[in-house]
């Protein structure tokens, strides 16, 4: 057992004994507990290499400005197609033909139904004219008939005027004949006593009572004329009433007139704006007999296929490719991982179709993937409960190839900061989400001149 410091390895040869010989250790045991040593030892020296944290995720190509996507052109109204002037595949430009209708609704089937609605707005045009002169001479009546309806006003005031002053001066006459009546009866009853008493002659007393009658009979005339006065002054009054009664009846009459022409002038002009409005859409709708491509691209699809078939206003009929210069990547990540993404993180790319060798945690030796730049993050879930994310092409980095088609799949890692390899396995196997990315104060955010 090895316990006296005086060995006996030198005095006993080991191949003499057959208990010591099989306890020897063979060589290939050896040999394997240092392999497996030298792996655990390497083992325990990867665990402290770096390694770049990512957010994986799974989409497809796409284009970053909408328009630039995949789309479907939709007919504006419903018809019949009669002449395709396309086919699948073909690439087609801006303002291009892809195919012509012809009508279906009854309403439009008249040929000539653009001219017949011009010949109605030329006619409604003229009627509308008319009115409005009917309008303004009916505006210069009523002028008219205010100006004669003031002169007669004033002629009849001017006559209740003069009547009212005559029967003043009437009044006045009366009175002084009523004073000179009054006088003239004294003095004919003083004499009649002094005549009876005999004091006067008769011939003087006849002479005081003609005089007497005489200003009775004065009186009676200036009464008269005084009541006639006031008749008058009556009469200038209710002639006043007169005039204004006539020609307020004939200037409300006038105006009257006058309003309803200016209600069948509105009318006109409500009829004659919608058909020019029905002229306008008739025009348009003659230019919706042709569907034309809305952009430059491939059609790869055609939805309706047969001639003489018919369509529904607003149904796709082809879709249409653009060719899209502005490619993005679209990702779709778990919802775990979005709020450690933000825009401007760097990101590889791995397309299908491409070949490629990718160490998500050393993105520098990988092979076959492409770098990318996230443009956009999504608010919204997208699909599934997954955020989408959009990516860009990293200036920096190698270009994307020419030949990538839209809608083709791509796998995408977002990169975040770098950690120990160990940290890593054992976020991995709790399911902990990456360590927050820290944002590098002097990271450059892609513009995005379209915006």
């Amino acid at each position: 057992m090895n316990l006296s410091s005086v060995s006996v390895k030198k005095r006993v040869r080991k191949s003499d004994f057959y208990t010591l010989k099989t306890l020897k250790t063979p060589s290939a045991g050896k040999t394997l507990a240092r392999w497996l040593i030298g792996f655990f030892l390497l083992f325990i020296v990867c665990l402290f290499l770096p390694w770049q944290q990512n957010i994986q995720g799974k989409g497809k190509v796409t284009a970053l400005t909408p328009e630039n996507r995949p789309q479907a052109v939709e007919s504006a109204i419903a018809g019949r197609i009669s002449n395709w002037k396309v086919v699948e595949g073909q690439y087609v430009s801006k303002g291009d033909t892809i195919l012509q209708l012809s009508e279906i609704k009854e309403k439009y089937f008249d040929p000539q139904m653009l001219e017949r609605l011009g010949e109605q707005i030329t006619s409604k045009e003229k009627a509308l004219t008319s009115k409005i002169a009917k309008a303004q001479a009916l505006q210069d009546q009523i002028k008219a008939l205010q100006k004669a309806m003031n002169i007669k006003l004033n002629q009849a005031q001017n006559k209740y005027v003069q009547a009212r002053l005559k029967l003043t001066s009437d009044s006045v006459d009366y009175e002084a004949e009523r004073v000179r009546y009054a006088n003239f009866r004294n003095q004919y009853e003083r004499n009649k006593t002094l005549y009876e008493a005999g004091n006067i002659a008769l011939t003087k007393l006849q002479d005081l009572e003609s005089k007497f009658q005489e200003s009775k009979m004065k009186v009676v005339s200036a009464e008269n004329k005084f009541l006639q006065s006031k008749t008058e002054l009556v009469t200038a009054r209710i002639d006043i009433n007169a005039v204004e009664a006539d020609y307020y009846d004939k200037i409300n009459k006038a105006e009257s007139e006058l309003n309803a022409t200016l209600s069948d002038t509105y009318n006109t002009e409500g009829e004659l704006f919608k058909l020019r409005n029905e002229y306008t859409n008739m025009e348009i709708r003659n230019e919706q007999y042709v569907l034309r491509a809305p952009q430059d691209g491939y059609v790869v699809q055609a939805m309706k296929a047969g001639i003489g078939e018919t369509i529904k206003e607003g149904e796709p009929v082809v879709s249409i490719l653009p060719q899209s210069l502005d490619k993005a990547v679209a990702l779709f990540i778990k919802p775990m991982d979005m709020p450690l993404i933000a825009r401007g993180n760097k990101v590889r790319v791995e397309f299908d179709g491409w070949p490629a060798l990718q160490f998500s945690g050393w993105p520098n030796v990988s092979v076959g993937s492409f770098g990318g730049i996230v443009q956009v993050v999504d608010r919204v879930n997208s699909v599934e409960g997954l955020f989408r994310i959009l990516v860009t092409p990293d200036p920096d980095d190698e270009p994307w190839p020419e030949r990538l088609a839209l809608g083709s799949g791509a796998k995408g890692w977002v990169m975040l900061e770098d950690v120990p390899l160990w940290y890593e396995i054992w976020r991995q196997l709790n399911g902990f989400p990456p360590s927050l990315y820290e944002e590098n104060k002097d990271m450059t955010f892609v513009k995005d001149d379209k915006k």
